[in-house]
């Protein structure tokens, strides 16, 4: 009996989906990859540092978001940066922005309140990073370090050079997603949110 031949049409939807599960694959490893990467071992100073805004309720920072401030503020009191920029705007409710919250938090903490600044734009990670993009070259800055959790790094850092900034990620790992589970959640998020990002520049 002469073996069937499959539908070219089937082996077509095949391979495509085989090179789909390749990319998502590929892009899954290389975001856990750079989570795991503090480039604050390499590198010593920039010239200021990026940290991106998380949810604040009523001028208070969540745990998520004060970790994030918190890192920062060991970057800063290691003579890493002489000034901390805090990006994110206002949600729905709140009654203030991300940034001024997360600026108050650091100046309650010993940053001289002209080192703390608040850039309260944006609603989503690219719309601030633009915005603090804006803020350095008007300022003659080309480096900085870009605090957020982990699974941010590679996304975060590919939008900073097509920003035209070099960033340099030093997330912290103190964040709501401590178990196994929500850090899996997180990299399976952010291989996506990358994708996305690199097909539609959003």
């Amino acid at each position: 009996m002469a073996a069937l031949r499959r539908h070219p049409l089937l082996t077509a939807a095949g391979l495509v989906l085989l090179a789909a599960l390749a990319v998502v694959g590929g892009t899954g490893l290389a975001v856990w990859r750079a989570a795991h990467v503090d480039d604050a071992s390499r590198v010593q100073h920039t010239d200021i540092i990026l940290v991106l805004g998380a949810a604040e309720y009523g001028g208070t920072p969540s745990p998520v978001f004060q970790g994030r401030l918190d890192h920062a503020l060991l970057l800063y009191r290691q003579g890493r940066s002489d000034r901390v920029m805090v990006l994110g705007g206002r949600r729905p409710g709140d009654v203030t922005t991300e940034a001024q919250a997360g600026s108050a938090y650091l100046v309650a903490h010993g940053i001289p309140a002209a080192d703390a600044i608040a850039d309260p734009v944006g609603s989503t990670t690219l719309e601030s990073l633009r915005a603090a993009a804006t803020y350095m070259h008007r300022q003659g800055l080309s480096t900085a370090f870009l605090v957020s959790d982990p699974w941010h790094n590679l996304r975060i850092k590919r939008m900073a050079a097509d920003l035209g900034i070099r960033g340099y990620a030093s997330a912290t790992w103190t964040s709501a997603a401590r178990s196994e589970h929500t850090r899996f959640e997180g990299y399976l998020r952010e291989t996506f949110a990358y994708l996305s990002y690199r097909l539609f520049h959003r």
